[in-house]
């Protein structure tokens, strides 16, 4: 992978002029990468991991769900896995190997709206076989950013 897209996944806020620095180039050529990037869809998007314990009055719940889906004749796993790619409560959709067909993550502001999305949206799509869902209960990273502040360790005290 190029240095400039491994530095813009660590951090896709640093400035252009500094990613510049750091690979040896000019800042319009850094640029004029990450544009024809963003305009071939090698770039999809930018995003800001929240560690939402933090957030006083917003709560969130996600959930990972295993999906066993039936492929379409003409469509195999795609057109399912694009279907239900565009609810707004999926944040992420993936083809898998091994008991299940696809891997969704799903979020929403309670137990109750995940658990309505899964049993009124998603189980009733045509094809979709099974699911089942796993609660997300306490994140320690994502998206390669860690959560946890690892303790500082404590020195002993040495006395004279």
């Amino acid at each position: 992978m190029d240095d400039i897209l491994n530095i813009l996944r660590k951090n896709a806020a640093m400035p252009v002029e500094k990613i510049a620095l750091l690979v040896n180039q000019t800042s319009d050529e850094v640029e004029e990468k990450i544009k024809g990037w963003e305009s071939d869809g090698t770039i999809l998007g930018y995003t800001t991991v929240i560690n939402t314990d933090k957030l006083e009055d917003e709560s969130l719940v996600m959930a990972m769900i295993e999906v066993k889906i039936t492929p379409e004749r003409e469509g195999g796993f795609d057109k399912i896995a694009r279907r239900i790619a565009r609810f707004s409560e999926v944040k992420s959709c993936y083809l898998m190997s091994g008991g299940f067909d696809l891997l969704v993550m799903v979020e929403g502001e309670d137990l109750r709206q995940v658990a309505g999305f899964i049993s009124e949206r998603l189980a009733t799509i045509q094809g979709v076989v099974s699911t089942a869902t796993h609660f997300i209960l306490k994140p320690y990273k994502q998206q390669g950013v860690t959560y946890v502040e690892e303790p500082k360790p404590e020195r002993l005290k040495v006395t004279p």
